[in-house]
């Protein structure tokens, strides 16, 4: 049993929650501070398996200087509670899009707590959020809410297999997460305690390579129950210029004429490539939509939604039909998630965050690789990706992933305040952040040049991060 600590609350008085968070420093200096933050890993470690509630949360996937646990967030900044502050990278794993703790959903959210949160049958919140996302994505006539993209995606799945008859599951291969459930994770290489038949269902095919998707479906002839894919992720759709179709097309063609379910998986594009989906950009109807992220500004939302012919399957008002039990959940409409959708869906129309976000990333992107190469790194440390949901890459000699390296700029971004695991960004990073963020990149990118030419080793603090699906510790 792990030693027991005493109950610690890092909730403050109204004064210091009007506040927040630590002066900016241009050194990050922790001079001052009142608490050792050295044991925060350890004692996370001993009572949440991973240490977080997210495996991309965990110590595994930061370099040791990073902050071992956070306080608060505010804007586009996050601080830990020994003083230290960052502008963030990594927002809430791409779930915060307008900003943590902005009034206007958090205030929203109170208002749908006011009203029970939770009532014993549907509420006036759930209605209107249902109408409000058939109202904006072309391709959805029905929603079932739920809490994250895993039952989303796992839900979607089930209703494929259900209106289809079908066993068999094509997923793309680039993609990095769909879901949690054994039906995704068998195909990645963490199998255990996943059944072998569990694993030979899930079949796997590469973007923007139609060809690679009809031999699977060739290879299985009918028994295909539905294809997988995020619309984008570090490659956008080609397009064929004999054809004058996008990959995204041919994929959607590719299932209607061999009666296979198409489930578009926008927890990530969703409201961030356009208020109608990345569907709306790239020209396509998928059968089954899955939701979330930047759905409620950091509140728990998510949301499988699509053609009404499948979504009735989890109906009960067709009497003499077999039932399929869809989604049962009962935090799934909660109102004050529910009530920051809403209220989310105003801020991103009035404030135009969508265009904001196209705008900084490209930016960003520019800065990024403009001064890696201004440090001669450009081969080796590169950002890349369509501009509202950008990558950046950490390369080898080989042009092989160089997590060494990954973990050296990382660690001297976190030196100079800048927390940036991977590349998200919201409405609150403005002008100065993105400033900041330059003189950060400079500083780093000339620590990194060194490395290369001397060798990582002797600049890494730390162990290095690795990859989320491997199969050993």
């Amino acid at each position: 049993m792990p030693e027991q600590r005493p109950k610690t609350s890092f909730l403050h008085s109204e004064d210091q929650l009007k506040n927040p968070s630590p002066e900016n420093t241009s050194d990050n200096s922790t001079k001052g501070s009142v608490v050792d933050s050295s044991d925060f890993s350890r004692r996370l470690n001993a009572v949440i398996p991973g240490g977080a509630h997210t495996y991309s949360r965990g110590d595994d996937q930061f370099p040791s200087n990073a902050p071992q646990i956070l306080q608060g967030g505010k804007g586009s900044n996050v601080w830990s509670p020994d003083g230290r502050r960052f502008i963030d990278y990594g927002m809430a794993l791409r779930a915060v899009s307008i900003g943590y703790a902005e009034p206007e959903i958090n205030a929203a959210a109170v208002r749908g707590m006011e009203l029970g949160n939770s009532l014993t049958r549907a509420s006036m919140i759930e209605l209107e959020a249902a109408e409000r996302l058939v109202s904006l994505v072309d391709s959805v006539d029905m929603v079932k809410f739920t809490k994250n993209g895993s039952t989303a995606t796992s839900a979607a799945v089930k209703l494929a297999r259900a209106y289809t008859g079908r066993t068999l599951i094509a997923r793309c291969a680039q993609h990095p997460f769909f879901s949690y459930d054994d039906w995704f994770i068998g195909s990645t290489p963490i199998t255990r305690g996943i059944p072998t038949e569990t694993i030979e269902q899930t079949k796997t095919f590469a973007y923007n390579d139609i060809a690679s998707l009809e031999r699977l479906v060739s290879q299985y002839p009918d028994q295909i129950a539905c294809v997988i894919l995020e619309p984008v992720a570090s490659e956008t759709p080609a397009t064929d210029a004999g054809q004058g179709t996008n990959y995204l097309q041919q994929v959607q063609a590719l299932c209607r004429t061999h009666g296979i379910v198409f489930i578009l998986d926008e927890t990530i594009t969703g409201f961030r490539w356009d208020m109608g989906g990345a569907q709306k950009t790239y020209g396509v109807t998928p059968d089954i939509s899955t939701f979330g992220k930047a759905m409620a500004n950091g509140f728990s939302v998510a949301a499988v939604a699509g053609k009404r012919e499948v979504m009735e399957l989890g109906a009960i008002n067709r009497p003499g039909e077999e039932r399929l039990f869809l989604l049962s959940t009962t935090h799934g409409a909660e109102m004050s998630g529910l009530s920051a959708f809403l209220a989310t869906m105003d801020f991103l129309e009035r404030n135009q965050v969508i265009p904001h976000l196209w705008s900084y990333g490209a930016k960003l992107m520019e800065s990024f690789n403009r001064i890696a190469s201004r440090h001669g790194v450009e081969q080796h440390i590169k950002a890349g990706g369509p501009a509202a949901n950008p990558y950046y890459l950490t390369l080898d000699q080989k042009g092989a992933p160089w997590f060494a390296l990954r973990t050296l700029f990382a660690q001297e971004m976190i030196e100079q305040g800048i927390l940036m695991p991977w590349l998200a960004f919201s409405y609150r990073h403005g002008e100065d952040e993105l400033r900041r963020t330059e003189l950060a990149l400079e500083r780093s990118m000339e620590v990194c040049a060194k490395a290369i030419r001397e060798g990582v080793d002797k600049y890494l603090r730390g162990p290095e991060i690795k990859p989320v699906f491997r199969r050993y510790n």
